[in-house]
């Protein structure tokens, strides 16, 4: 049985996106691997909205090209937004690559890559000679080298599939069935961006928004719900703009609230989350839906960018800092505990020290739970990269630093004051860092480390007793009553 190894790099809806290219690829009779040296595909699958989630993609890709010498039939492929950008740019970067596949194309990579590998075998079959015909890819029988020599077998041209397709959004679909007792899962329901801020490449990678329908979504997740599954994060780009185009309003809802409350519906689904929403299109009725569904967890996403008018202005972020915080507001109002997360990025082109500390004001005044800062990284064919008043990397790294140590004394503040709180908890099994405790999320969406049995706990929910907190992580003791 052949064997695939899928990296990816990014956001969560690129984890969403290689678990159903891995699905596929299981359905076709391949086995996923998690050591690339044994891998008879290897696959990429990266975003293009930073620049150091492109460098790690075509780093690595780079590195793994070396298995080629021992196993001449391996075949390379890029998948992902970069793949979608770069397209046959970039087979001058990585000469062993052989698939280059863009994000509207996700269903296909199984067929384009298979189809290669099973050429090359029957290649091999015959280079080998007739005493080695019935050898498999799973036998893992070092390649013999053509020619007699050490040089890998010459490949032939890169395979590019990067169209749009219709329809597209409805090819995602499919989970990985687990072994384990089930915790949590992604939902896809929609991709694109109509948004154009200038400093992002998503709209011309993803294309433009597309919605599935609600009803498909929920059987989606009523799959994933008999697998035992209990917490749902929707994806979406924009996510709450979810179905503007293509479905209408009832009763003044939006069709992503109409989503909300198809999905609370859901028997057996007990959390919901979603990422990103936008200011625009964040509508009172998405505010009240958090007062009537109380399956919708106690936390946002919400990307802010900046809190200055001006530089929101020049990032194209079709909002002023004012509404940003009104609606934050209105969120807190909606439920008392609401905790908020954000993006920020800091040293966009032109930003001034006013500029800067009209973000440290806004970030002080939220609150918010923890914010993911950046440092502004020219994107290829973005506005923003042909922009005058590129600030310096030493003025962008002090910043950044800056902002991180506002944050960080915000974050340690909001989680010594759990100490000694009861939190309900979804355990997600064993701990990252550490394989011999348990690690879960609260509703607010804050990791909890306790000790348990991962046979009997994994994928429950029950309270913590919060105990300690490191500043970011919260460790307490389970109450199983």
């Amino acid at each position: 049985m052949p064997k695939v190894f899928i990296k990816t790099y990014g956001c969560q809806m690129n984890e969403r996106d290689s678990e159903q290219v891995a699905r596929e690829f299981v359905d076709g009779g391949y086995t996923l691997t998690q050591d690339e040296t044994d891998a008879d595909a290897i696959l990429v699958n990266t975003c293009s909205v930073r620049d150091q989630a492109e460098q790690k993609a075509l780093g690595k890709m780079g590195m793994m090209g070396k298995h080629r010498e021992e196993r001449s039939h391996v075949v390379y492929g890029f998948m992902g937004c970069m793949a979608q950008s770069r397209g046959a740019e970039l087979f001058e970067r990585i000469p062993h690559l052989d698939v280059v596949v863009g994000t509207q194309k996700y269903h296909r990579v199984f067929h384009h890559v298979d189809g290669i590998l099973r050429s090359r075998m029957v290649g091999r079959m015959d280079e080998v000679g007739g005493e080695m015909v019935t050898t498999r890819v799973e036998d893992e029988v070092p390649i013999r080298p053509i020619g007699g020599n050490n040089k890998p077998k010459p490949v032939s041209a890169g395979l590019v599939d990067i169209e749009e397709e219709a329809g597209s959004q409805n090819t995602i679909r499919d989970h990985i069935p687990s072994a384990k007792k089930g915790a949590s899962s992604f939902v896809s329901i929609m991709q694109g961006c109509n948004m154009r801020c200038s400093f992002c490449i998503v709209p011309d990678t993803r294309g433009k928004e597309r919605g599935r329908p609600i009803r498909q979504i929920v059987d989606e997740i009523k799959v994933l719900r008999d697998q035992g599954v209990k917490e749902i994060t929707l994806l979406g780009q924009i996510v709450n703009l979810y179905g503007r185009t293509e479905f209408p309003k009832v009763d003044g809802k939006s069709p992503f609230v109409q989503l909300l409350e198809a999905v609370h519906e859901v028997d057996g689904i007990e959390r919901i989350r979603f990422t990103s929403p936008h200011p625009i299109g964040y509508r009172d009725d998405l505010v009240a839906a958090f007062t009537y569904l109380p399956k919708l967890c106690s936390h946002i996403h919400f990307p802010m960018q900046s809190g200055s008018d001006r530089i929101l202005k020049a990032m194209r972020r079709p909002y002023k800092n004012e509404k940003f915080i009104e609606i934050c507001e209105k969120m807190k109002g909606a439920r008392s505990d609401m905790a908020i997360t954000t993006d920020i990025i800091v040293g966009f082109p032109t930003e001034t020290e006013e500029d800067f500390q009209a973000t440290v004001d806004c970030v002080k005044q939220i609150g918010f739970d923890n914010s993911f800062i950046f440092r502004y990284s020219k994107r290829k064919d973005t506005p923003a990269a042909e922009m005058e008043g590129q600030l310096s990397e030493k003025v962008k790294e002090e910043r950044n630093q800056e902002l991180l140590r506002i944050q960080g004394e915000l974050t340690k503040a909001k989680n010594a004051a759990l100490i000694g709180t009861r939190q309900q908890v979804l355990c997600e099994g064993p701990s990252k860092t550490n394989k011999q405790r348990l690690s879960g999320r609260t509703v607010h969406n804050k990791i909890v480390i306790f000790d348990g049995d991962a046979e009997r706990m994994e994928g429950q929910i029950f309270d913590v007793q919060v105990e300690d907190s490191t500043g970011y992580t919260l460790y307490g003791r389970p109450d199983l009553g």
